[in-house]
């Protein structure tokens, strides 16, 4: 049945009112939806702390922020990152792209037993970590690697846009040891 828009006098019909209500609901919930998928799910990092590094009058202060991350599949291995945050109006709402400047650091905390398709070098290139540093399109990433000749795992960091990533770049190292 087609919708049609009537008006009498200055009034709309309840049925084109209703129309326009539906309409504006399911955009609403289309912008939601594409919000969420965008900004992906809840990050398991957890903020250790920061420093700021320039003054703004409006608005929280640019800073270093650090926060760990323990390997979702690696029990042992825990990756320390200090990233830029922009503050500012725009950093406040979250609408600021943060730079790529990053720096990675990893420990082992624990005894690791790596899972058989880490050894076998399967996994290699798998992310273990990500978090979006502009509104849409940028991201800060780390990626897992496993050096089988000297049983080393390898975290790289890295920032990516849609069109164009960053060449700048951190890694650290695990050398696997026995735990005691």
């Amino acid at each position: 049945m087609e919708t049609i828009l009537a008006k009498q006098g200055r009034k709309m019909t309840y049925r084109a009112v209703h129309t326009q209500k539906t309409t504006l609901s399911w955009k609403i919930r289309s912008i939601a939806l594409v919000s969420i998928l965008s900004f992906g799910l809840p990050l398991n990092a957890e903020k250790i702390g920061s420093v700021s590094t320039k003054f703004k009058l409006i608005g929280p202060n640019d800073k270093i922020v650090i926060e760990a991350f323990d390997d979702p599949d690696i029990k042992g291995a825990t990756c320390y990152l200090s990233r830029a945050k922009t503050g500012g109006v725009s950093g406040a709402v979250g609408v600021a792209e943060d730079t790529s400047d990053a720096s990675i650091a990893c420990r082992q905390v624990g005894p690791i037993i790596l899972p058989e398709e880490i050894k076998n070098g399967d996994s290699d290139g798998e992310e273990v970590f990500k978090k979006n540093t502009s509104l849409l399109f940028k991201s800060l990433q780390v990626v897992r690697f496993y050096d089988s000749k000297r049983n080393v795992l390898i975290y790289l960091t890295y920032s990516d846009r849609i069109i164009e990533g960053s060449p700048k770049n951190s890694i650290s190292t695990i050398p696997i040891m026995p735990w005691h």
